[in-house]
């Protein structure tokens, strides 16, 4: 019990330490509180051998993770409340975002930046799923954030560009790809409930040139696309339809073919695709691809 008293006592003082810091420092505190002293005094609520030192301690623990939630909370008000406006331009929200979310995370996984625009971005409940996948649908999975900037950077992407995000889920890559590079952006997603919320998204943040098209990706429009992205939203012979749709854009005009996860070494497959960089040899990556 002393050892969990030391141990609990630490990771409060730990948080406090942080109460006065950024968000990232405060999210990080948030996660080492519950982890370290929430989660380890939780089994212990309500019964006989819950000292009244630990009682006071876990009284004290869960106060100081709402502070500091709410502390984050009005960050992303004013966030919010900055990208509404449109006053700042997809250099300076890109500079707000680095800044507030601190070093990036691990290359394969999420970070406090998923945290800082899942935040930013949600608006209510999402509804109930409708439609049932095909064996070949992959489970949604939002891209992680770094990806998404990985995307706006490595693509190129500027106001002159259409980009098709096929899969769109939630709608986060349209939405931060429109915010942070000021191209158009449209959605494809199969999901109703998925395109109703990303439309909630988009106009609660008064996100400009986005669009969500309900629609299966073997026969959703795709004409003027300049760039499209795929983080892996099916596989097999369903990618490969969609690929021959690509293909055949690509008849009309030079487009690029971004990717995230496994979809990556598919692609990098098609004949009438080059990489532009060493990217396409890793799923953990965004790879850009020229059409030839």
């Amino acid at each position: 019990m002393e050892s969990l008293r030391e141990d609990v006592q630490r990771a409060i003082a730990a948080a406090e330490g942080a109460a006065e810091g950024g968000f990232a420092a405060r999210a990080a505190a948030i996660e080492h509180l519950e982890i370290h002293a929430i989660e380890r005094l939780q089994p212990l609520v309500g019964g006989a051998s819950f000292p009244a030192d630990l009682q006071a301690l876990w009284a004290r623990a869960k106060a100081l993770r709402r502070q500091l939630g709410k502390a984050n909370v009005r960050v992303l008000r004013e966030l919010r409340r900055q990208v509404r406006s449109g006053r700042s331009t997809p250099q300076e929200l890109q500079r707000m975002l680095a800044s507030l979310a601190g070093p990036l995370g691990a290359s394969d996984g999420y970070d406090t930046l998923d945290l800082l625009v899942g935040g930013l971005i949600r608006a209510g409940p999402l509804g109930a799923e409708r439609v049932v996948r095909e064996p070949e649908m992959v489970f949604y999975q939002p891209t992680p954030a770094r990806a998404i900037l990985a995307l706006v950077e490595r693509a190129g992407l500027g106001p002159e560009d259409l980009l098709y995000d096929l899969g769109s889920g939630l709608g986060h890559v349209v939405i931060l790809v429109a915010l942070l590079s000021g191209a158009r952006a449209r959605g494809i997603e199969l999901e109703p409930a998925y395109i109703e919320y990303a439309r909630r998204c988009a106009r609660r943040l008064n996100v400009q040139g986005v669009e969500f098209i309900q629609a299966d990706a073997r026969e959703a429009p795709l004409a003027d696309g300049t760039v499209y992205f795929l983080y892996t939203p099916f596989r097999g012979a369903l990618l490969q339809d969609v690929l021959g749709r690509l293909e055949a854009e690509a008849r009309q005009r030079p487009i690029r073919v971004c990717t995230y996860g496994p979809c990556t070494f598919e692609v990098a497959a098609a004949p009438w695709l080059k990489p532009s960089d060493a990217s396409a040899k890793s799923e953990h990556e965004v790879a850009v691809f020229q059409s030839m």
